[in-house]
């Protein structure tokens, strides 16, 4: 549905551009937290999972700034991942001051189990656009998002 009132094409454009990747957003967003929710977890438990088993033990911190998500939440999040016998805090070797979370052995077989899965069903998603119109569509968010970060 086209809007009536016009702005002019540059700002028509930009909202254009704003308003579908939004919905593109929610719409994608949705069907990857339903898809996360069949495993028993919730996105912010999967994406913890994901990034320890991706790139191995790191402190809460840095867990919240790879998930773009704040300290408290993340906590309880991990709270909830060691109660199930998911992940475990541990002492650094290092720095005692600093406390790393690692996957444990059911959390690393868990990973194993449901990362491919889940990213066989995004994969699946975004087959609509062909190989390289994934590519195309991969470089124009990072470059939107790259040279909007220093705007934060």
């Amino acid at each position: 549905m086209k809007t009536t009132k016009q702005y002019g094409k540059k700002i028509d454009r930009a909202l254009g551009m704003w308003v579908k990747l939004a919905r593109a957003f929610h719409t994608m967003n949705a069907l990857a937290d339903r898809n996360i929710n069949t495993f028993g977890l919730t996105t912010p438990q999967f994406g913890a999972l994901e990034c320890l088993g991706h790139l191995g033990s790191m402190t809460i911190g840095q867990l919240c700034k790879k998930m773009l998500v704040s300290g408290g939440n993340m906590t309880v999040v991990i709270d909830n991942l060691e109660r199930e016998g998911l992940v475990e805090r541990i002492r650094d070797t290092a720095d005692r001051r600093k406390i790393l979370v690692r996957l444990t052995e059911k959390g690393r077989r868990l990973f194993k189990k449901i990362f491919v899965e889940h990213a066989e069903y995004i994969a699946e998603l975004t087959s609509v656009l062909t190989a390289e119109e994934q590519e195309e569509v991969s470089r124009l968010l990072k470059k939107l998002g790259k040279n909007l970060e220093p705007l934060r």
